[in-house]
This record gives structure tokens, sequence and C-alpha cells, in this order.
């Protein structure tokens, strides 16, 4: 096992909590850029995304709709790369979300949300990326240069940055302390969860569950184990999980649950309780739910809100994948096929 696996990775994790004291500096400004544009108008909102960016647009959906009470919906950006459609976005709101900023199946949608009358705003990590420059107003993320190929700091940083914007619009105010001081609690968790993924099975089948604000982490939580570990994990919200696909489950499975702070037990009580009459191999991100003396807990934000605790945990199932990938001899920082910006068209 080479020495110097998952380094790059680790470091940009690390990073998370400086990431945040940059987002709370820039809040101010922020605010004002967001005060500028005519949400006032806005019927619904549009988001898009791919990858790692298109789960935390899961969380972004969640805070408008709940927040807000705007309807929201994730986009297929190929009804314009592909089908060429003309859209027509009146009052409209498209959101597009990305690390780069450059991948034209985006950058084209965006276009063409802006000429069928939308107005559009762009979260990346390049000011100058393409998709920042047809976008009416651009958030930037603060993560710095992000050098591996599963995104860490940017996933969490869209979170944080969501949340400000969504905080802006509705007149909320929004508590950055208390985020990143548990962040960087979180990081003192790190030779914990090294060892429970040292000792973690993924060989019988691995499943991620969350629901609500959560989804988002439990699906990102999948991806970055398949990028890293390269291996299929499944991932559901804990409600869909009960209408068929719980018939695969067996014994052997391991099941992560994804379930911060805050969130109301009675989300996830059904599913929880008839997983644990298949299963054993129970693991926990989060500290909102009561668990097990058998069932492993890696640990979690506490005594925030959920909305604010998923933010904090984001950065727990990224040092949970980092360590099984570099335990089974694998280096996340370089995963075999594929390339740190990924162009779809």
């Amino acid at each position: 096992m080479g020495s110097e696996f998952g380094v790059i990775m680790r470091s940009e994790i690390e990073e998370i909590p400086s990431v945040f004291k940059r987002i709370r500096a820039s809040a101010e400004e922020m605010t004002s850029q967001i005060h500028m544009l005519p949400l006032s108008n806005i019927d619904s909102v549009i988001l898009v995304a791919r990858g790692t960016s298109d789960n935390a647009a899961l969380y972004l959906k969640y805070l408008i709709e709940t927040k807000l009470g705007i309807p929201c919906g994730l986009a297929s950006p190929s009804v314009v790369s592909i089908y060429g459609t003309t859209l027509r976005f009146k009052n409209v709101l498209v959101i597009a979300l990305s690390q780069s900023g450059q991948s034209p199946d985006l950058i084209g949608y965006c276009q063409a949300a802006r000429d069928g009358g939308a107005t559009v705003l762009a979260m990346t990590n390049d000011s100058a990326s393409p998709l920042a420059r047809i976008s009416h107003c651009h958030l930037y993320l603060q993560a710095g240069p992000e050098r591996a190929v599963a995104a860490t700091k940017s996933y969490s940083a869209e979170l944080l940055v969501a949340r400000t914007f969504v905080s802006a619009w509705s007149g909320e105010s929004i508590n950055f302390d208390p985020i990143i001081e548990q962040t960087q609690k979180v990081l003192e968790l790190t030779s914990e969860i090294e060892d429970i993924a040292s000792r973690f099975n993924y060989h019988n089948g691995v499943t991620t569950m969350g629901r609500g604000y959560a989804y988002a982490n439990a699906q990102e939580c999948a991806l970055k184990i398949q990028e890293t570990l390269k291996i299929p994990v499944a991932s559901f919200s804990s409600a869909d999980y009960l209408h068929g696909p719980i018939s695969s489950l067996h014994e052997d499975s391991h099941v992560v649950f994804l379930a911060p702070f805050g969130i109301a037990e009675a989300a996830m009580s059904a599913t929880v309780q008839r997983i644990r009459e298949i299963t054993k191999h129970i693991y926990w991100i989060g500290a909102g739910f009561a668990r097990k003396p058998d069932e492993i807990y890696l640990g979690g934000a506490i005594d925030l809100s959920e909305v604010d605790a998923v933010i904090v945990d984001s950065v727990i199932l990224q040092l949970f994948a980092l360590f099984l990938a570099v335990s089974a001899g694998k280096n996340p920082d370089a995963p075999v096929g594929l390339l740190k910006v990924t162009k779809t068209v």
C-alpha cells in the first residue's frame, strides 16, 4: 500500500474549516449580490448540476421548498444539449452548481434558460469559469484549488453557500460559528473513523440511506465510496427503500444511515426497524437517532439544527470514504478511470 495514498484528499478535507471561515467572511458580500436579484418575481426554481454538485443540489432543493415554499426541480440538461429545446422560463430562477463551472451541458442549459427569460445564478469554485460568466450572479465557493479527483471541500462549501443563499432570500439569520467549531471537532475523530473503516466489510453489499436534508449526504456518501473504493453502492431515501429495494437486503448487508442531529426519528423509524430485523451491520453518521449498542457510530454534529448538522456531517462521510479506499490499497486521490473535470455534452 502506498504511504502517499489519500494524502491530497485528506489534506483537502482538513481544509474545510478554513473554507467555511472564508465563506463566513464573504457572507455579507454574497448577501448583497443575492438581494440584487429579482427574487420577489420568482415563482419556481430549477437546479442544474452533475455528480457531487447534483447531491449538493438535493440539499438546496429541500432548503428552497421548506424555507420558501417555492417549487424546486432538478434540470435535465439533455433537454437542451441533445434535444435542442427552446426554454420558456419566465419568473424562473435557474441555479447551477459546479466545482469547475466548465461542463458544456450545464453551460448550454443555463444559456438557453437565460435566453428563455430565466434569472441565472451560479455557484462555482472558479469566478472566471464559463458558467460564472454567463450568469446574472455568481457565488464563489471559496474552496481554493481542489486537486484530488474526489470532490470534498467543494461539496461541503456548496452546502454552506446554499445555506447562505437561502438564508439571504428568506431573511433568516445564519450563525456560522458553531458550524465551523463543530467541523473542527469532527476532524478530531479522524483516527476513530480510520479504525472503523479498516474493519468495514464491504464485500457483501453496501447501502447508504437518509431522508430529508440528509438524503443529499446519503447520495454523496455512496458516490464517494464508489469513486474511491471502486465498488457499487446503493443509495436510497429511507422512505423509498420500503417500496421494493429492501427485498435485496440480507443478513450480511452493510447499511450506513445518515441521520443528522435534529431529524425527527419518526421520519426513519419504520425503515430502521425493518432493517434491524434483517441485518446487524448498521453504521451511523449523525447524532439524530437512538442507536443500539452493537451499531457503529462514526460521529456527527450535536446541538445544531438539522440543516446545519448536515453540513458538518458531510466531513465524516468524506473521511469514511477516504479510509475505506486507503485500507483497501487504493489511491483516492486519483481513482483509475476518473478525471477531475468531466465535460459532459
